[in-house]
């Protein structure tokens, strides 16, 4: 059976051709996919009805990529995929809060976007399956949901936020290195530069701090990594 069966991938691409060649190959694997060439009707379609997977653009006519992911991510947790021909951009949307899940840069092997949504779509399974303790120093995650609380302060997370912050709540007290988080995001072993874990961290703590003044359970440990200590908060 194929990975991809029933599974429901909207593309915003405004390069006809290569839109195309992706839904051929993603068809061919099982999807259903539907494409869209104008940044402009990317939010409308989906409030209307959220896919399983996006495959997003970054430069777009109309609306940027950026611009979508931000406002998507305001009422959805869909698993998305960046693409950009710009590698200079590559740390920019890892690490800015914009709540992408993964990038592939043009150009590209479709192929490779193939293994790409099934191991994002395959993963994000996995975070929603796993289990995690109900709370853990006043932190509550909730797999269903993407949804996160602090001391009965709701956390606005992005998706790869979510998940960086439940890999540090699973090991309380425990030193998890950037190589070690940076693996819990992207499985697939690719080289992304440590800044990125750096600003997620940045943006969770920021986040922990709106929530509760003078309140942050992230311990940076100097040349080592990162750990989850709530009981120093």
């Amino acid at each position: 059976m194929s990975s991809l069966l029933g599974k429901r991938i909207l593309i915003v691409e405004d390069e006809p051709k290569l839109a195309a060649v992706l839904r051929d190959y993603l068809v061919a694997d099982g999807a259903q996919v539907d494409i869209i060439a104008h940044g402009d009707d990317a939010l409308p379609t989906l409030r209307l009805a959220i896919p399983d997977l996006l495959l997003l653009d970054l430069m777009l006519p109309g609306t940027d990529g950026i611009h979508i992911c931000r406002e998507l991510r305001v009422f959805s947790t869909v698993p998305v995929i960046m693409v950009t021909a710009r590698v200079d951009e590559i740390d920019r949307l890892l690490g800015l809060d914009i709540g992408a899940d993964d990038y592939i840069c043009k150009p590209f092997s479709p192929r490779e976007v193939v293994a790409r949504v099934r191991a994002l779509l395959r993963r994000s399974a996995e975070w929603q399956r796993a289990a995690i303790p109900g709370a853990a120093g006043g932190l509550v995650l909730d797999e269903e949901r993407l949804t996160a609380s602090w001391r009965m302060h709701k956390l606005e997370l992005t998706p790869v936020e979510f998940r960086m912050l439940k890999a540090l709540a699973h090991r309380p007290g425990y030193v998890l290195s950037r190589t070690q988080l940076l693996e819990q995001l992207y499985m697939d072993h690719r080289i992304v530069s440590d800044r990125t874990v750096d600003s997620h961290i940045k943006n969770l703590r920021r986040k922990f701090e709106e929530a509760e003044a003078g309140s942050d359970p992230i311990r940076s440990i100097y040349g080592v990594g990162y750990k989850y200590e709530p009981e120093l908060a």
